[in-house]
């Protein structure tokens, strides 16, 4: 674990708790804080000079998101996905984000296929590949957004943060961001011509392409 020297008055335009969950959540997405990995308490309380109750309520906020388990005897852990829990949030993600699709598609302004169409450029010219689990759901949200239903684009958010760190791995691993792109862009075509049955039809066959790969990449 990194011994990175975290001070409050670095996190207090937020909440203590939710600045810590923030920066533990990245921690984990990035791979700096793997499946498995103890989270000393102690330790990371020291580390953010925080106290012992403010750390805990951010572990419970990502324990929420099933990014930490607890245990006993063991504490704070961070939690490992297997290849069943990966194929649920998958599906789980494909009923939400292809329903918040549908409401948000006849809504969607030409602004947000411009911002859509940049981010999809930026996934195109990107060399560091660190960046593109982050600008895949950056055009997602963008494409969700006026569904206009914020505890769906909430849950959809937290679905996303379950399998973002392997996303980001098997992304480089099992080169597959070329056949994600070209969904994309197809997905993008579809939207700009308010075609919310073909988005639809993209949409799933992306993710389910997705949850395929992400299987025998955890296999």
């Amino acid at each position: 674990m990194k011994n990175n020297n975290y001070k409050t008055n670095t996190i207090s335009h937020r909440t203590i708790p939710t600045a810590i969950t923030d920066t533990l959540r990245e921690r984990i997405l990035n791979g700096d804080l793997q499946g498995g990995m103890q989270l000393k308490q102690e330790e990371l309380a020291l580390q953010f000079n925080v106290s012992m109750s403010a750390l805990r309520e951010a572990l419970k906020n990502l324990e929420a998101e099933d990014l930490v388990k607890f245990y006993p005897n063991k504490g704070a852990i961070v939690s490992e996905l297997s290849i069943e829990e990966a194929r649920e949030i998958f599906d789980i993600r494909q009923f939400l984000e292809i329903g918040a699709l549908e409401l948000s598609v006849p809504q969607l302004t030409k602004s947000d296929l411009e911002e859509a169409e940049t981010v999809l450029n930026q996934l195109e010219s990107e060399n560091n590949s660190s960046q593109w689990g982050e600008l895949n759901k950056q055009f997602h949200e963008i494409l969700y957004r006026q569904a206009r239903r914020p505890r769906l684009l909430k849950l959809i958010q937290v679905m996303h943060n379950n399998v973002e760190r392997y996303m980001r791995l098997y992304l480089v691993s099992m080169n597959y961001q070329l056949i994600s792109q070209k969904q994309h862009w197809d997905l993008l075509n579809a939207c700009k011509n308010k075609d919310a049955k073909l988005a639809k039809k993209i949409l799933k066959k992306h993710m389910a392409d997705a949850s395929d790969r992400l299987s025998e990449f955890l296999s």
